[in-house]
């Protein structure tokens, strides 16, 4: 707990009262570069209670991309906070269930690497269960996150029928911590703890504790990108410690122990993005563990590009994450 994390958390909360245009221009120009030191950050979040939302409106969405006013969008009761987002097509094809990221401390079904991307897929026929989870805040640690999205598939399971689909179709994914936490109980759900998703799909993932080895030229390349947030290594396994106590844990960095049996997976990585190790050596275990892997590099993307729906790249991956999921 720190005196910067205290002044940063109560200038986020202030920011968060502006209307959002406001709040987007005034973050826009903040954007890019190293983040506070992790005590900071987290302290930040406890205040501030999240980062403001910044994403486009719904009213901006549908403008831009019309056919997304068809899709019906339903608070659930899944055991989680959940949001059910159905199309017009009614065929009994693959249903996706989506874990946002934020670094495990922050992150909500509204933003838009939640909504944006329930939006998109269910709009091409994949209807999508959105779920959260508990942030690593105010005292919560592994595993409260991963048993809410242990907690939020077995409910996608047992009512597959909302989502108009037969369960054993059922996919798991998530971007970022929500990957790891997609991950993750994807291995528990392998060891026994419920149904295992028919595919898994990892958007910019961070599934070791501490980053494989990256060359200093390339780190120093995308700390100096001020389009790009910069996870130096030393924030990634700072951040590790904070979320869990044992580092070593398969389950809660399931780049750890056995990968044997897991379904098959999209890994995608974005071009400008130190995560992107991560998901690089998990793409290269996994296959060594003859688990079949498509694998993609989104080229001139930063992480957390699905937060920004009006961009190419956001729409690359959504192509991408569409045919993963419908192919047989």
């Amino acid at each position: 707990m720190t005196a910067t994390g205290t002044v940063l958390g109560y200038a986020m909360k202030g920011l968060g009262k502006l209307p959002r245009p406001l709040r987007r221009a005034l973050l826009a120009r903040a954007a890019g570069g190293e983040l506070p030191p992790v005590p900071d950050y987290v302290r930040m979040l406890e205040i501030a209670g999240d980062l403001p939302e910044t994403g486009p409106t719904d009213a901006e969405l549908f403008e831009r991309f019309p056919q997304l006013a068809a899709v019906t969008v339903t608070d659930v009761s899944a055991g989680v906070p959940a949001r059910l987002y159905r199309g017009t097509r009614q065929e009994q094809g693959p249903g996706f269930v989506w874990v946002h990221g934020g670094a495990f401390v922050s992150g909500s079904l509204t933003m838009a690497e939640a909504h944006f991307v329930g939006l998109a897929l269910a709009a091409r026929g994949i209807p999508v269960l959105t779920l959260d989870y508990r942030k690593a805040l105010h005292g919560v640690r592994y595993p409260a996150g991963s048993d809410d999205v242990l907690t939020g598939w077995t409910w996608a399971v047992a009512n597959a029928d909302l989502l108009g689909v037969p369960p054993e179709r059922l996919c798991l994914g998530g971007a970022s911590a929500g990957a790891n936490l997609a991950a993750g109980v994807a291995k528990r759900l392998r060891d026994g703890a419920g149904q295992p998703p028919a595919k898994l799909a990892l958007i910019y993932p961070c599934v070791h504790a501490e980053l494989p080895r990256w060359e200093p030229a390339r780190l120093a390349a995308i700390r100096d990108n001020r389009a790009a947030v910069y996870f130096s290594p030393g924030w990634v396994a700072a951040m590790s410690r904070h979320y869990a106590e044992d580092l070593d844990d398969p389950y809660a960095f399931p780049a750890n122990g056995d990968l044997t049996g897991l379904p098959p997976a999209l890994i995608v990585n974005c071009e400008h993005d130190t995560l992107r190790s991560s998901g690089e050596a998990f793409t290269a275990s996994l296959r060594a563990a003859g688990v079949a892997v498509t694998e993609h590099l989104e080229p001139s993307a930063a992480h957390g590009c699905l937060g920004e729906p009006f961009t190419v790249a956001a729409a690359d991956v959504i192509d991408v994450m569409e045919a993963n999921i419908i192919a047989r």
